[in-house]
């Protein structure tokens, strides 16, 4: 369970009214009584701008996500705050920083050498960040492994995007890496991969959730990290297009209301073995609606009552009681 403090905010409930369940009273008075208390369950998930306090547990995750490859220093990182602070960006869980991502601004040109990364990042010091530039590079983005599998990078390119709009910015490009090629080097080539990947016939755990994050694929780009074994220094040369650029920047009215995206599950009730089984096929649910960018999703009122097919045979009664158990969970 998440709470993130960042609109907007994601949240996934087990029945219609979207309340937090509660313990059948054991007296067979069919009263409800004390809240369960979900605070041991919750992680505090919060998007916020980098600090320079941020420093040593960056460079931590940086050793953790990138080994054997070139370290940026707290001399890098400072200059990256102090000249694009708006585009740099963590996110905590519980008070730690579990993943970041870099960027500055730039004019758009056909001849800038997107493909050169240390160029364009300056050697990760940004030193050639244009203020009021029409196109955000990003120069890195990383999640602790630890943490993986949370769509943290989903969050951080919303950041991004985010930006972008209030900052009137026309684009986003990205050179991103490729790090599962190396599996499938051997039989194909880098072009091959990254076209199985667009065909989601392959999966990469970069270049998936870009493509998901509505990037599309401009090029290949070779060379573009040598010491870059996993994606053997290949590139993905990817760009996003915001859809409320203003060539002509004029005064914006912010609506009182806002469109949401609600998904309404249609559950397949089925003999189930343990919980865990039960929690696979809801986390399947909410890892699909969340590819389809919804704000709410809507599962069936009772369809934990699936979870009876784990336990033995009872009375109703018994069987209500025996079913609160699995609550928590």
């Amino acid at each position: 369970m998440f709470f993130d403090a960042t609109p907007p905010r994601e949240y996934v409930t087990d029945d219609a009214s979207g309340e937090s369940l509660r313990n059948p009273n054991h007296s067979g008075s069919g009263e409800v009584s004390d809240e369960i208390d979900l605070s041991k369950f919750e992680w505090n998930l919060v998007v916020r701008s980098t600090t320079a306090d941020d420093f040593e547990p960056l460079m931590e995750i940086q050793r953790k996500c990138f080994p054997g490859m070139p370290m940026w220093t707290t001399e890098q990182l400072a200059s990256q705050l102090e000249r694009f602070p708006e585009g740099q960006f963590v996110i905590e869980c519980d008070g730690k920083i579990i993943a970041s991502c870099s960027g500055l601004l730039v004019n758009y040109d056909d001849n800038l050498e997107w493909h050169n990364w240390q160029k364009m990042a300056d050697g990760g010091f940004i030193r050639n960040h244009v203020p009021g530039g029409d196109t955000l590079y990003g120069i890195e983005i990383m999640v602790d492994p630890d943490y993986r599998g949370m769509r943290l990078s989903h969050r951080l390119y919303q950041a991004r995007k985010d930006l972008c709009r209030r900052m009137n910015v026309a684009r986003i490009i990205v050179g991103g890496r490729i790090p599962g090629y190396h599996k499938h080097a051997d039989r194909l080539t880098a072009r091959e991969y990254v076209e199985k990947v667009v065909e989601k016939a392959l999966y990469d755990p970069v270049l998936s959730p870009q493509i998901a994050n509505g990037f599309a694929l401009q090029g290949l780009i070779p060379n573009y990290l040598p010491s870059d074994h996993q994606s053997a220094g290949y590139a993905t040369f990817l760009e996003w297009k915001n859809l409320e650029f203003n060539r002509a920047p004029t005064r914006r009215y912010r609506h009182s209301v806002e469109p949401v995206r609600i998904g309404a599950v249609q559950y397949q009730m089925r003999a189930v073995k343990d919980f865990e089984e039960f929690a696979h096929q809801a986390r399947y649910f909410v890892d699909v609606a969340g590819d389809y960018k919804c704000d709410f999703l809507l599962f069936p009122e009772l369809f934990t009552l699936q979870l009876l097919s784990c336990l033995p045979p009872q009375r109703p009664g018994s069987a209500a009681r025996a079913l609160s158990e699995f609550t928590p969970q």
